[in-house]
């Protein structure tokens, strides 16, 4: 492979039993060479194999278990795959060396997966060491740095390393680059319904809807702005003005169910003292105290409330 060449040394380099497809047997060393000359390629043992680019064939590299990305656009993938054959890999994946010639991948997943589908051999690998401890962070801090990633993973990537790292939401922030309102905002995110979630992976919504959305607390209410969204292609400020509006009616209901319950309370004192002076008495509040209104009829009437009120 031109790629190879390039980098100019293969696992027969670093394995000196390593024999790659194709390639012959070396042939034996003639009698009257030299007993202490080296061999051309130096041996490195393989704990030291780290932080060099080898040509490493696809099928010694297994998948990442911690990859944080789940969903691949199969058309991407096929566009990356034709321009690896085209021009070969630019940019070398990252891989750890796990023992018996065999290395876990770290980053890089698409890359590895578009040059199976290219057909290609090996591919250009840059080791790094790192431990089982490590990698899970690793691994999720380099995926959630990448452009290509949707909201929806990025803040499953964020939460795994809060709960498999033991970080807090500012040394997640620290970590990838962000602020800590950022991380907060994106972890929200995780607790939108799933049809939401789906359609923000989707691309069917962008992520200022999807925060517009959080804001509703009534599910049934999200779901039915949601479709009146999706059906009529709200902008973020037509579904932040759906729920000013939800605001705006919860408040005024607030209030209505209050003014309801001070009427009840009022109109229960106006019939105690209706029954007590056997007349109408109108309660009516104001911002400090209120005032209580007894009506009479006649001089006789009046005469007999004020009667009462001596004998009290």
């Amino acid at each position: 492979m031109a790629s190879r060449k390039a980098l100019g040394r293969g696992l027969g380099a670093f394995f000196p039993d390593y024999k790659e497809e194709g390639e012959a047997e070396a042939p034996p060393k003639e009698k009257d060479q030299a007993e202490g000359e080296q061999s051309s390629s130096t041996y490195i043992e393989p704990e030291k194999r780290v932080n060099i680019v080898l040509d490493i064939p696809v099928g010694d590299i297994r998948p990442n278990p911690h990859q944080p990305r789940k969903e691949f656009k199969e058309e991407s993938l096929e566009e990356l795959a034709q321009s690896i054959k085209k021009h070969g890999l630019i940019q070398p994946i990252t891989v750890r060396y796990i023992g018996d010639k065999r290395f876990e991948l770290i980053s890089g997943e698409r890359r590895l997966r578009a040059s199976k589908l290219a057909g290609i051999d090996e591919i250009p690998s840059y080791i790094r060491e790192v431990n089982d401890e490590d990698i899970i962070s690793y691994a999720l801090i380099e995926n959630i740095q990448r452009e290509d990633l949707n909201p929806i993973e990025i803040a499953m990537g964020y939460e795994r390393l809060i709960e498999e790292c033991d970080y807090t939401q500012a040394e997640v922030a620290e970590k990838v680059g962000k602020n800590r309102t950022t991380i907060t905002n994106m972890l929200r995110l995780l607790n939108l319904p799933p049809f939401i979630q789906k359609a923000l992976r989707d691309d069917s919504i962008s992520m200022g809807h999807a925060r517009a959305l959080i804001n509703i607390e009534d599910p049934e209410v999200q779901e039915e702005i949601f479709e009146k969204a999706i059906e009529n292609g709200y902008s973020v400020r037509q579904i932040e003005e759906a729920v000013r509006q939800i605001g705006k009616k919860k408040k005024q209901k607030s209030k209505d169910k209050k003014k309801d319950e001070n009427r009840a309370f009022y109109n229960e004192i106006s019939n105690r003292l209706r029954r007590k002076f056997s007349t109408k008495v109108n309660i009516k509040p104001k911002k400090d105290g209120g005032e209580i209104r007894i009506e009479y009829y006649t001089d006789e009437d009046l005469d007999r409330l004020l009667e009462l009120f001596e004998s009290m």
